[in-house]
């Protein structure tokens, strides 16, 4: 029989297995053999800030990235097929979301074999869930175009979807562009137009804010080089 392929979530910047994970993902940690990961110095150190005490020289870690090709998971399956379990783990939240770690997934249901989600933080679900939005019509949509011109005209097909829809649109941008992001929003976005800000989710320095267009034009939030979902709605 093949193994089980388990999506291991891990935190979203600061340690706290207490409150994010539930024990039998601890578990799973101590018994796996074989973990895919995105990073291996940033998967170890995960691992380490949960309380793992496991030896590394057992500990198989098979590197999956954004630079990782199809043909290139063949140990991983390979050993899936054989009868192993296998882990496979995000750089940040739930491995699939917004992560290279789809590709894996898409290979075990393409093998039949058994694919376990396991429960924890995702900054998009989490996101919507404080945000006071449609959460019954939503789309997200990973990064907008870098472009300027797209990037507006993206915006405006956004923003005209919640007015015809009543959908909220979830997006989120490279840290250190976030200002930039925030700003075209508001120059571009209907002054009704619902804008969420969920920044550091999950961290204590955590905010969520929903307001107007507007009204968030009367301030400038502090979202330099911080995590930050973005989400318009009605």
């Amino acid at each position: 029989m093949p193994g089980t392929l388990y999506l291991i979530p891990v935190d979203l910047g600061q340690p706290g297995a207490d409150r994010l994970f539930p024990p039998f993902n601890l578990r799973m940690l101590e018994e796996l053999n074989h973990l895919v990961v995105e990073n291996e110095r940033t998967a170890r150190r995960f691992i380490r800030s949960v309380g793992n005490k496991r030896d590394f020289e057992g500990l198989n870690l098979i590197l999956l990235d954004k630079r990782t090709e199809r043909d290139q998971l063949s140990e991983a399956v390979q050993l899936l097929l054989s009868g192993h379990d296998v882990g496979l783990m995000s750089e940040a939240g739930c491995p699939g979301i917004a992560d290279p770690g789809q590709m894996l997934v898409a290979e075990a249901h393409r093998y039949n074999i058994a694919v376990k989600p396991l429960i924890g933080p995702s900054s998009i679900l989490l996101g919507l869930m404080a945000s006071g939005l449609n959460g019954q019509h939503f789309t997200f949509h990973g990064y907008l175009p870098i472009d300027k011109r797209e990037r507006v005209n993206a915006l405006r097909h956004l923003d005209n979807s919640v007015r015809t829809t009543g959908q909220t649109h979830l997006f989120i941008e490279t840290p250190y562009r976030n200002h930039a992001m925030y700003d075209e929003i508001l120059r571009t976005c209907a002054p009704a137009t619902m804008l969420c800000l969920a920044v550091d989710i999950t961290l204590t320095t955590e905010r969520i804010r929903t307001l107007r267009v507007d009204e968030w034009k009367a301030q400038r939030p502090e979202l330099q080089k911080r995590p930050c979902v973005f989400l318009l709605g009605a």
